[in-house]
């Protein structure tokens, strides 16, 4: 087990778009169980490479019991939408409400290079929605409407965990392709 450091809201991977995964070796596989065990440590219902400073397209979710993960994915939305409470392990203890798509078809892979399809409806279309903004370098709060993304804001600026320091920069023990030095 290998729980990671999640970087939190101000460090600059989080809003880089990651990079599509070429190597499908044991290098990703490790990416894959480090996300995994920081995820279900924390705990959440998702994790994306950037958030522990890795700039590649992977994220794992853990939703309904059910734990995955997803490379390089290529998402179709439906018409359909959905409102509900939404949070982030990069933004601790901040919840809002935020519109998403109601189902999600979701292509990509698995650690292995294999392709994956995942068909996910409400939490998990959530879920999978959410991480793959984090690998465009995108955030829930983006998402918001004016009014309560500048209450996001306001909430971030005011918590404790925002600016007590600069956010610490590691080396990654997996290929970055240049993000997260």
């Amino acid at each position: 087990m290998a729980i990671q450091p999640i970087r939190l809201f101000g460090d600059p991977v989080l809003r880089k778009p990651a990079v599509e995964v070429v190597d499908f070796d044991k290098e990703l596989r490790q990416l894959v169980s480090d996300l995994t065990d920081t995820m279900l440590d924390a705990p959440g219902a998702g994790l994306a490479a950037p958030q522990i400073g890795v700039g590649l397209r992977v994220f794992t979710w853990y939703v309904d019991g059910e734990v995955g993960h997803l490379v390089n994915p290529r998402l179709e939305l439906s018409e359909e939408v959905q409102d509900g409470l939404e949070g982030c392990l990069s933004l601790p203890e901040l919840t809002y409400e935020c519109r998403r798509a109601m189902s999600v078809v979701a292509q990509g892979f698995d650690m292995h290079g294999e392709p994956l399809t995942i068909h996910g409806s409400e939490l998990l279309a959530r879920a999978i929605q959410h991480e793959t903004d984090h690998l465009d370098g995108v955030l829930f709060i983006d998402r918001l409407d004016a009014a309560a993304r500048k209450a996001a804001m306001k909430e971030i600026r005011e918590s404790e965990w925002f600016g007590l320091e600069k956010p610490q920069v590691k080396i990654s023990p997996h290929p970055t392709n240049g993000f997260g030095l």
